[in-house]
């Protein structure tokens, strides 16, 4: 059973930058693709972005595009989100999930950093 452990919340000043990083558990790791999202409170979960673990092909929402990265690295089953530029507005819960070669989403997930950004 892979578990996804995420470290890097916190809380930083608004145009400050974090640095989240989810690592699978087990032995051996190969999903389709890891993602990353968030949920703020009293809003649904939304998409932050993606990655396929293969060939590294990435997709950003709309909202983080030109602030955010995501990465891989394979050889140490981690996924990568830096976040610079941040605003209050990206203050939410993230969630690294990950999904495996037969499924059509995301099943397994982490279980959540906090990242709080003031004003």
């Amino acid at each position: 059973q892979v578990q996804l452990v995420e470290s890097g919340g916190g809380l930083v000043q608004a145009g400050g930058s974090l640095r989240l990083s989810c690592t699978a558990s087990v032995r051996t790791f190969s999903p389709y693709a890891m993602g990353w999202f968030r949920q703020a409170p009293g809003m649904e979960r939304e998409i932050v972005g993606t990655i396929t673990w293969s060939a590294g092909r990435i997709y950003y929402a709309d909202s983080v595009k030109g602030r955010f990265t995501i990465s891989r690295d394979n050889s140490k089953k981690t996924v990568y989100l830096q976040m610079n530029s941040l605003q209050p507005e990206d203050t939410a819960v993230y969630y690294c999930a990950a999904r495996s070669n037969v499924a059509f989403d995301y099943n397994t997930w982490g279980q959540g950093t906090q990242v709080t950004v003031s004003h």
